[in-house]
């Protein structure tokens, strides 16, 4: 049912349906971002402006769309992991990965694949790849590789591990925040088909181009040359981020049951953070180190949330998601199963083409009118992790399937690796489609048997 004040003065004066003007806004939104001619946010801020002059949103309604407990848990990380990379842990931690495995370039395939996973599990997947990629390309200049399937794997491992957590991926936290879901509720039911899936990739990497990745004895000798604790930059520094990181982790897990949101924990442990990175420094020099933290947060991604929470509210406003969930319901017959599903593959193709970030924020009111179907609640679930593992392993499907893919692109560029629209695809596509046949079975397994 559209509401009242989705029938905005401008669509009376231009005769049409408000839902119309709602969705031409979101379609400007994903027309540019695919064309990848201006910036994201600068396209959400106008949008969102759009949404409200035209009367789709009113100015209180675009205020409450708006997931704050989303945005702050992003700062919060974003603030923490920036202080963090000064640290050089995540360098220390790659050379010592090289070392381990003789600096042989199979397995150092194999063990920066894993490593990128994990972190991305912990961190999130695009402050991981921006860490470890710039790493990864100097490794496998000394070790005289082509750098692609290193590149590749970055990418996909950056993703699966990503689905993982809470934090790990946007989506999820996009996901998380509006249904309420805990870190270990997405440990526990996406850790799984993660694992699994890992463990397939792994094997996959190595048959297609691990067994054929071969270097002289010169260049491993070279690289084992290489002093791990040097990439150390501030031991006591990284001692009090360590502390930190595994104080919001268990505020993650414990917090939930006591009614404290990741919001909160995360920007309380940024806090925290930047109050002991600067303890006992003149006040000059704390402002200084604050400064210098916040110049850590991608204002650019938090401003492209923000404005897509309004636009999004608009289609909400009209009636365009309720009417979609009518359809996806209509379409599989109130199967309960084939809804699920049915959002699973639909999460792949969407994401994988056009951005995973966007479409999980429309999408996840859709799935949320499904209650009056399928019932609230816990009865949705099932749902929520169909959409999770679609839109996270489908964003591996192209490079600008996910904010990841974008990073590590534009970093291969920089150095002269630059990686094809076209030549990923050929790759990313039917690597992604075996992820999703894993999920798929995972899924019907777990939940709709």
């Amino acid at each position: 049912m559209i509401e009242e004040h989705a029938t905005s003065m401008v669509a009376q004066l231009l005769g049409i349906d408000a839902s119309y003007l709602a969705c031409g806004v979101m379609a400007f939104v994903y027309a540019v971002i695919i064309a990848e001619k201006m910036n994201q946010a600068v396209v959400a801020i106008i949008a969102a402006s759009l949404a409200i002059y035209l009367g789709l949103v009113t100015q209180e309604q675009a205020i409450d769309a708006i997931d704050f407990n989303t945005l702050f848990l992003l700062i919060g990380m974003m603030v923490i992991v920036g202080i963090m990379q000064k640290t050089g842990v995540f360098q220390y931690v790659a050379i010592v990965a090289a070392k381990a495995v003789k600096a042989n370039p199979r397995w150092l395939l194999m063990v920066l694949s894993l490593i990128t996973a994990v972190f991305s599990a912990f961190l999130d997947n695009v402050t991981t790849v921006m860490l470890i990629v710039p790493v990864v390309l100097l490794l496998t200049e000394q070790l005289k590789q082509n750098p692609y399937p290193f590149l590749l794997a970055q990418i996909l491992f950056s993703n699966i591990g990503g689905t993982a957590t809470l934090i790990g991926d946007p989506p999820n936290i996009l996901v998380g925040s509006a249904v309420g879901l805990s870190f270990t509720d997405f440990m526990v039911n996406a850790g799984p088909a993660v694992l699994v899936t890992l463990v397939v990739m792994l094997v996959v990497f190595d048959v297609i181009w691990g067994r054929k990745l071969t270097t002289s004895e010169n260049a491993r000798k070279h690289l084992l040359n290489y002093e791990a604790s040097e990439a150390l930059q501030d031991n006591r520094l990284l001692v009090k981020s360590l502390v930190v990181l595994a104080l919001v982790m268990l505020g993650f897990t414990a917090g939930h049951g006591l009614g404290f949101e990741t919001g909160t924990i995360a920007l309380s442990g940024a806090a925290l953070l930047m109050l002991l990175e600067s303890w006992g420094k003149k006040i000059e020099e704390k402002n200084e180190r604050v400064h210098e933290a916040f110049h850590h947060v991608e204002w650019d991604t938090i401003f492209f949330f923000l404005g897509l929470f309004v636009v999004v509210a608009g289609l909400e406003h009209t009636g365009i998601l309720a009417l979609l969930a009518d359809k996806i319901t209509e379409v599989t017959s109130g199967n309960f199963p084939k809804t699920g599903l049915v959002i699973l593959w639909v999460s792949t193709i969407f994401s994988g083409f056009v951005n995973n970030i966007p479409f999980v924020a429309t999408i996840i009111p859709v799935i949320d009118s499904m209650g009056n179907t399928f019932g609230h609640g816990e009865a949705l679930n099932p749902l929520w992790w169909s959409l999770v593992l679609g839109a996270c392993f489908g964003g591996n499907a192209t490079l600008i399937g996910a904010s990841a893919n974008v990073m590590v692109a534009s970093y291969a560029s920089r150095a002269g690796h630059g990686i094809s629209f076209v030549k990923y695809m050929l790759h990313g596509l039917p690597l992604t489609l075996l992820t999703v046949v894993i999920a798929n079975a995972y899924l019907w397994i777990r939940y709709f048997m």
